[in-house]
Formats: C-alpha cells, structure tokens, sequence
C-alpha cells in the first residue's frame, strides 16, 4: 500500500458567543475571512447583479485525472520530507539479506530478526532520513497507547501497531495514488470488508480508532490464511493475501527472505518486512540510537457526545470553547463542515473534560440553528433565484458564499453551499475540497483505433512506462473502454512524467550516496555534469521543482555509480 503525504488544514474561524442573563446560548455570530486558506482560488472579484438566468451545461474535458489536488502545490517542508522517506526513492538495500539471526524474543512480542537488509534501513533511518524519522517517532505517542490496547484485545502482537509508521508516518490524512487513505492505508474495497464507510461527508478509513480495529482484524485474518506465519502475513498487507499464495506457489517456499530473491515480487513488498524489523528495533530502545529527548505529542484524550441531528463543527468548537481545527483533528473521519446528514445519532468526539459545558449549551440551541448551511446540487434549469425561493435565503449570500462570476454559466452537477442564516462564514466552501494530501496519476480511457504506441506518443511517455504503469507484461493489448494510467506516481504532467520515470530508476549495486554541498556559482546543469547524472534526476532525489534556484551551503543528495563519476 503505498503512501504519500500528509498536510495541515489551517481554517481561520472568527465570532463569538455569549451566555444571556437567564443562562441561555445566543447562536453565534460567525464573521467571513477573507483569505480562504489551503485553496488555491484567487480573491474574490465583483459579483455582476444578474441572476436567475437559466444553468448551461458544460461540457467535460475528455481526459480524466485521477485524484485532482489542489493541495499538492502547497505542501510544507515536513510534508516533502515525509513523502520521500515513505515513497523509498532514495533507499537502495542491498538485494540479499546475508545471514540471518534471530534476537531476544523477550523483548518484542513480534519475531524480529537482523540481516543485512534491517541493518540497512537501521542506518537509514538512524542517518539521512533522521529528521523526519524523529518527528514520526513524535507524532506516534499520540495514538500508541490506545492502538497497544485495541491490538491487545484483538489478541494481535503489541508490536505490529509499528505498521503504521511504516504505511503512513501515523498520519490520518495519507493518501495514495491507488486510493489507499488513512493511517492504516486501506482502500476503499478492503475497508468495506472491514466496516469502514467513505462516502462525501466521511470516510471512516480515517477514524484512528476505528480503522485501527479494522487493521487488527484484517491481520489477524491474514495470519490465520499463512497458517500462523506473521511475517507472510506483514507481506500479504502490503501485496495482498493472493500475491502471497501465488507467490509461494510459484516458488515453493514460504521462507518470505527466499520469496524476495526472485522477481515476482515488487521492491516494495521486498523491502516492507525489514522497513518494520527496522523500526521495531530502534523503537524498543530509541535511546541506544540517538533519539533522546523528544518532544513526543500527548496521547489522545477525548469525551464522546451523541449529536441527535446534522450540527456544524464551527457551532460544536464555540460551544466547547475550543478551535474548529482541535474539532477536526480529534474527528478525521469527517469531511466536511459537519457531522453528517441523516446520520441519527452520531458519535462525536470533543476534548476531554468538555462533556457537561457542551451538552448544557447544546441542549439550549434551537434545532434549526445547530446546522447553517446546505448542501445543493445543480441539476438541469435551476437557476439562482428559484434556489433561492426554495430555501428562503437571499440570492447575494448564494452568490457571495459560492464565489459565483458569472451566473449564466454555472455548471450542472456542481455543488453549493446555501448559507441559511445572514451570519455565515467561507468555513464550509474550503471543506468542499477534500483534506487528502495524495499523489496524482492522470489516466485515459482507450477508445477505437488506439495503439500502445499512440498513447504513448499522446502523453510523452514510453511505452514501457505504459506496460510497467498498468501490469501489461509484455503484452500490447489493449481494448476500447480500458482505463490506462498515464503519468508515474505523483505526477499529473504528461510533459514531466517521463523525466519522472526516468529520474526513479533505481541505481546499480554500485551506487552510493554522496552529499554535495553547493559552492558559490554552482549550476544543476554543472553539478550534473560533473557527477555524470542528469539535473532530472538531481531533482528529484531531492525531491525540488525544475525552478529550484540553488543557494550556496545547500546540501544535495546524489547517487552516484563510482564508474561514472568524473
């Protein structure tokens, strides 16, 4: 399950509330910023008066791109640094694991060995990837506790919680190109299996508690499908339970360090047992490997209120008197600006110790308060002003909320947010977008008289690219209908994603890794030539833009072939 990327959501929320003499709660009053943060819309400009033209259909652009992200432009540093230890472009373990040796089995609960292979990434991530390994290390106090508790009473090894370090850095919001989500990385199918829910108000896959119930349940399935063999097991979350069986069939083996010296399986799985070996070891003792003194979060702590009707999550921070963020960040789950509708009775979490103070001043809310804005999809003939007279509200708050140019061109299917009251904020139009921090792959659906090779030519790519992108083999067949993955992982540009490719092959056994410091009048274009390197591949095992400007005392991570070097 691959992974990619965690990002923040800054909302900046504004209003107040206040307890009237006779101890009842006045709604609050909610102000409009005008920066919508996290999006990449441009301010708002003069709204024509006009309205109540009828909506025109708008035509959609032919080819389709999995997984937009607005997001992706915008991504900090800590969030690049995450993405690169977690997709593995820089990490070349050697490709026999040497001897093997079991350690002391009464330190883990999980049997953990040492070769070559967990030594590599020991060093790893004791080394170049350090900074980021150490904020994970962090990060992951916050949820340890209560997953060591769900494991246990799934009767599953404490130890094997350490997956989810290595599946998303502990992060909620990881998303993958393959639509894996979540700290646990399921997709959408295998988390039905497992009672995960996803729909546009919320995907469960993200819920901490329950998706980690989900994780312990489907390993423990896997462990009982390899007959008690953890370590088939760990493998089978990765690959899949049927890449193991075949697998194993295929070479007659179930030691998973012989299933790794052949072909059949992909690097990633190869490497995903000894990436968790690794980090089980130096978790049990960070100390012995430098990681003393983190500033590691506070465990989670929370109340759980029953909500008995769709509320919005700004209403439930006022009350609470807490920020709409520590709302959305103790709820991951949700999507959205609310809890979801239609959903009777829902569990909700707030901080602890805030259960009476919000239940009090709930109760005290008028129904038809606790939920500002709705939902509305765009559907053939609608225009702004019978929206407006159907939900009684004011054709300017539609206009204005919405960030609505021109009337006469709205689209059909999409969807906008109708403020109910006059005191709304932009809060709900930024939760239109989904939070996910994902990689991007373009696609394209083969129509009649497509070749291979034409597509290839289409989308600047090659057409091994194409094979290796879609698991064709060898084979040039395609047929009209297929949907056909364009551009590699990460990458929406069909001119860059050859570069891309080939900036990820990974290198020679005599590859290693040098770190250059920039000098005073150094270029990519000089760097590269004197290592014998292409500025692509500079950038992206550095993971930089193509307009990176170098800035002398600059460290760049190179990987060299000493043959090459000049």
């Amino acid at each position: 399950m691959k992974i990619l990327w965690a990002l923040p959501v800054v909302l900046l929320l504004g209003g107040c509330f206040w307890l009237t003499p006779d101890k009842q709660v006045a709604v609050p009053t909610i102000t409009a910023p005008n920066v919508a943060v996290g999006s990449a819309k441009s301010p708002v400009g003069a709204v024509p008066k006009r309205h109540g033209f009828s909506v025109m259909a708008i035509a959609e652009p032919a080819a389709v791109e999995v997984c937009p992200s607005p997001l992706a432009e915008e991504l900090d540093a800590e969030t690049l640094e995450d993405n690169l230890i977690l997709s593995g472009t820089d990490q070349h373990p050697p490709e026999n694991e040497g001897l093997t040796l079991l350690t002391d089995e009464m330190v883990f609960d999980f049997p953990v060995v040492e070769n070559e292979k967990v030594r590599y990434f020991i060093d790893y991530y004791t080394g170049s990837a350090r900074k980021t390994f150490t904020r994970w290390l962090q990060r992951s106090e916050r949820y340890i506790p209560f997953m060591r508790k769900i494991f246990e009473e799934e009767g599953l090894p404490q130890d094997l919680i350490y997956l989810a370090l290595v599946e998303s850095g502990f992060n909620d919001k990881a998303y993958s190109w393959a639509h894996a989500a979540g700290p646990w990385q399921f997709i959408e199918s295998t988390g039905n299996l497992y009672g995960l829910s996803n729909d546009w108000w919320r995907d469960e896959r993200r819920d901490f508690e329950k998706s980690t119930r989900a994780a312990a349940k489907f390993l423990n399935d896997l462990y009982q499908r390899f007959d008690g063999d953890w370590y088939l097991a760990v493998a089978a979350y990765n690959a899949g339970g049927g890449k193991i069986s075949k697998a194993v069939e295929k070479y007659d083996t179930r030691d998973f360090w012989e299933l790794t010296r052949g072909s059949y399986l992909q690097t990633e799985t190869k490497n995903y047992l000894p990436k968790l070996l690794a980090v089980l070891t130096i978790a049990r003792n960070p100390e012995e490997y430098g990681f003393d003194n983190l500033d590691c979060l506070a465990p989670i702590e929370y109340d759980l209120v029953t909500i008995p009707e769709v509320t919005d999550l700004e209403l439930v921070a006022k009350l609470c008197e807490v920020s709409y963020d520590e709302i959305k960040a103790l709820n991951p789950e949700l999507k959205r600006w609310c809890t979801p509708p239609g959903a009777d009775e829902y569990e909700l979490r707030i901080p602890s110790g805030k259960k009476n103070l919000f239940e009090e001043r709930y109760a005290q809310v008028p129904p038809d308060r606790r939920a500002n804005y709705k939902r509305h999809r765009i559907a053939r003939g609608d225009t702004l002003g019978a929206i407006a007279k159907k939900y009684d509200i004011r054709i300017d708050d539609i206009v204005d909320l919405n960030n609505i140019h021109n009337s006469r061109a709205l689209k059909v299917g999409r969807d906008l947010i109708l403020p109910l009251h006059q005191s709304y904020s932009q809060l709900p139009v930024k939760e239109m977008k989904d939070d996910y921090v994902r990689s991007r792959r373009k696609t394209y659906q083969v129509r009649n008289g497509d070749s291979l090779w034409s597509i290839a030519k289409r989308f600047d790519v090659g057409e091994k690219d194409l094979r290796v992108w879609n698991k064709l083999g060898r084979s040039n067949v395609i047929r009209p209908g297929q949907t056909l993955m364009v551009s590699s992982t990460g990458d929406s540009s069909p001119s860059t994603a050859k570069k891309v490719a080939t900036a990820a092959k990974p290198a020679t056994k005599s590859a290693r890794k040098v770190v250059y410091q920039v000098k005073p009048g150094d270029t990519l274009s000089d760097i590269g030539d004197r290592y014998s390197v292409s500025t692509d591949r500079i950038l992206h095992w550095n993971n930089l833009a193509e307009n990176h400007v170098l800035r002398p005392g600059d460290e760049l991570t190179l990987m060299i072939n000493d043959e090459q070097r000049g």
